[in-house]
């Protein structure tokens, strides 16, 4: 009985500290969660500055009031310290500095001569901090006319760099990726071969396990270097999806080693070589895109019918690109693209990312010319099938004065839902729109 006391006695011991041991790890866990989803997330000090027409747009020469804001907590900060700037975008003709907000508000004007988006800018010093605004007022955008020149041989050079590119045999790999997969779609990390023997595209397929013919979409990146992880949920919904990365590297590194590579050997690629138009780093990007319609294009599951590629920002200016360059694309979307209308720095007015000759006192004649066969402007004037835009008035990064540069030259069907305030980046709705429309190009909205 003794015996039979203390093992009754141990186990009862056993199992408090095990029940405890589990309890504290299911706090541990649940603590990492909480951690995981509470991150920070803006400012409680906000600078608000807005234009006097709720559509943001201007006759020419006529006057825009901008009311200017500082707000903390959702209430009207006081007697806080601004700087403020006022001018066409990235080119300020009036400034001011320490001026101070007696009553928490400001009002200050400006206005335009000719087409294009007039900038007021604020930063407010609150604490030691700094905090920024700005608003874009639009005067008459819609007639915002593209600097870029269109080289003579244009058509010709990227028809023979083509051709060329696919004298080399895609010859893909297909690797299965088993933690991806869902019930009713595989995931692949895949590559094939873009300009040159060894010189490979690698991305990440989607494809529905159900036999059948399916729509196809390409996705096209942003500028950096990152992994990937494929667009399941449109391959959910019934079609065949490929996200490629643009650097000839597999694409389920960690992060880390692709912070590395950014930093180091592939520090501002986007300026390598691009005073020669045949080695400029974007010439195998460019060719990288085509052959990887080449590879949906060569897909037996693919239905030879619906063909989409879309990006934003770098994506979005390969997103017209491509559209432009490969027959069997049948619609694009790009959200705020980049690499619109390089050479308007040159006179004076804002161009797009990668803002290659923005200050320059002596551009490189020779960057100039190579820039122009890279130009989104040159590849939207050849557009011939439908198109989605989407961008923000404050975008600061690609200057919508750039971006409607390259949207008014496309002659085919297009159209345009921009969502004034964002900048750089999307609200939810805007990235429901432009899912939506995808899903509806491709036929799968269920």
């Amino acid at each position: 009985d003794r015996r039979q006391r203390q093992m009754c006695i141990r186990d009862r011991l056993f199992n408090y500290l095990y029940m405890r041991q589990l309890l504290i790890c299911i706090f541990a866990l649940f603590a990492c969660v909480y951690c995981a989803n509470s991150q920070v997330r803006g400012n409680e000090i906000r600078v608000v500055v807005s234009p006097d027409h709720a559509d943001w747009t201007y006759d020419l020469n006529e006057p825009c009031s901008f009311t200017i804001q500082v707000y903390t907590a959702q209430n009207l900060l006081k007697d806080v310290t601004i700087d403020y700037s006022l001018g066409p975008e990235m080119y300020p003709e009036e400034t001011k500095e320490n001026v101070l907000l007696k009553e928490g508000k400001l009002t200050v004007k400006g206005r335009m001569k000719h087409p294009g988006f007039y900038r007021c800018k604020v930063k407010a010093h609150v604490n030691g901090n700094t905090y920024e605004g700005l608003a874009n007022a639009a005067y008459r955008p819609e007639q915002i006319l593209p600097t870029a020149e269109n080289p003579s041989d244009f058509d010709a050079y990227w028809i023979a760099a083509i051709e060329k590119a696919r004298r080399t045999p895609l010859r893909p790999t297909m690797v299965l990726l088993p933690e991806r997969c869902t019930e009713t779609v595989n995931v692949y990390h895949v590559s094939f071969q873009n300009v040159r023997p060894g010189s490979r595209t690698y991305g990440i397929l989607c494809m529905p396990k159900k036999e059948g013919k399916y729509p196809a979409l390409l996705r096209v990146p942003g500028a950096g270097i990152r992994p990937y992880y494929g667009d399941v949920t449109t391959a959910e919904k019934g079609a065949i999806t490929l996200e490629i990365g643009i650097h000839g590297i597999p694409v389920t590194m960690t992060q880390d080693y692709y912070d590395k590579l950014f930093n180091g050997a592939l520090w501002e690629y986007w300026k390598m070589n691009n005073d020669n138009r045949d080695a400029f780093y974007y010439n195998r990007v460019v060719l990288g895109s085509i052959r990887a319609v080449d590879f949906l294009c060569g897909l037996p599951e693919y239905n030879g019918k619906s063909l989409g590629v879309t990006g934003s920002s770098q994506g979005g200016a390969l997103s017209v690109i491509t559209a432009a360059l490969h027959k069997q694309v049948t619609f694009f979307a790009a959200v705020h693209p980049a690499m619109c209308d390089h050479s308007a720095f040159l006179q004076h007015r804002a161009g797009g990312w990668p803002h290659y000759f923005y200050n320059q006192a002596s551009p490189n004649k020779e960057e100039i010319h190579v820039s122009r066969y890279y130009d989104v402007v040159n590849f939207a004037r050849r557009l011939s099938i439908p198109g989605w835009f989407s961008w923000g008035y404050n975008d600061e990064v690609c200057p919508p004065t750039s971006m409607y540069s390259a949207y008014n030259s496309i002659t085919s069907p297009k159209e345009l839902h921009p969502y004034l305030e964002t900048g750089h980046y999307w609200y939810q709705e805007q990235y429901d729109e432009w899912n939506n429309w995808l899903w509806k190009q491709l036929g799968i909205i269920l």
